[in-house]
């Protein structure tokens, strides 16, 4: 198929990114599955945690939280928090995501536990996301 004078059939077939090395810069689409797993660090440069999950409101189609994983080791233990996708800033050199905040803040920020989810169409878990972050604002 060709589209805008690219040869799609071409690039599947040879696996090569004809559009060189620098195809995805600047960075303004990934997949789920390229964020999911992805690093959380503040601005000093601290590792927070690791994106477990996302929520994604079916309604307007948009990312409204990626689910954070804090304070685990080794898979074991930790902490999940709905951070509104918005407070996250991508550092494409460092391939991670940047959160603007210190690891002591998670002690008030309201988290849940791994086995233990709140119910994701229920309002309260989320009134107290957003009563800590303030509304949650699509970009």
């Amino acid at each position: 198929m060709k589209v805008h004078g690219r040869n799609y059939e071409v690039d599947n077939v040879t696996g090569h990114n004809h559009a060189g090395p620098a195809a995805n810069t600047p960075v303004r689409r990934l997949t789920a599955t390229s964020i999911i797993g992805d690093s959380v660090e503040n601005t000093k440069g601290d590792h927070l945690g690791q994106i477990n999950n996302l929520m994604i409101n079916i309604m307007s189609g948009r990312i409204e939280y990626v689910v954070l994983e804090f304070g685990a080791f080794l898979g074991l233990g930790g902490k999940l928090f709905a951070i509104p996708f918005g407070e996250l800033h991508l550092n494409a050199d460092k391939e991670c995501f940047v959160l603007d905040r210190d690891r002591a803040s998670f002690a008030d920020m309201p988290g849940f536990d791994k086995m233990h989810w709140p119910a994701t169409n229920d309002h309260s878990y989320f009134n107290d996301v957003n009563n800590y972050w303030g509304p949650v604002i699509q970009p």
